[in-house]
């Protein structure tokens, strides 16, 4: 396994080594990312699905959890994203979540797809997912009113 040339992104090249340093240990595919404030590198990580058996524990989730954890808050608007592949749904929904403004990626939705990545069908999925997941309501007068006392809470910080 080789690195990029010096002409690419240097914080893309961390990136890029996280994914070779996931690969080698074995601890899931081919995705690395990175997490920038202010032109400094605040985390770095990689694709862990395999090792921690979690199927949520894609890079850029990760690098999320690391980024919030060295700053101490769940906010990321001020930061930068740099990730070696576009992202799949759930980890567009943390980027979401986090807040984060700007993402660069390498590799596309379809060299992900050749790589043997198929996130294609979880956007299809999202679109309708009544077609690919029986949901079923359950409990939902009582349930609401959790958001009742949500509201309630004189102590209460939106996220």
């Amino acid at each position: 396994m080789s690195s990029f040339s010096n002409e690419i992104n240097p914080i893309m090249q961390i990136a890029y080594d996280e994914a070779l340093k996931g690969m080698s240990s074995n601890d899931g595919g081919p995705f690395g990312a990175a997490i920038v404030l202010n032109g400094e590198v605040i985390a770095a990580a990689h694709n862990e699905v395999l090792k921690t058996n979690d199927p949520t524990a894609h890079a850029e989730v990760n690098a999320i959890r690391k980024a919030s954890q060295t700053l101490g808050r769940f906010d990321l608007s001020d930061c930068i994203l740099y990730t070696t592949c576009y992202p799949c749904p759930m980890c567009m929904g943390a980027i979401f979540w986090a807040r984060i403004p700007i993402v660069y990626y390498a590799s596309s939705m379809e060299d992900a797809a050749e790589g043997g990545f198929d996130d294609r069908r979880f956007y299809t999925m999202i679109n309708n997912p009544r077609t690919s997941l029986d949901l079923r309501p359950i409990d939902t007068e009582r349930t609401n009113k959790l958001f009742d006392f949500w509201r309630a809470k004189s102590d209460r910080h939106i996220y």
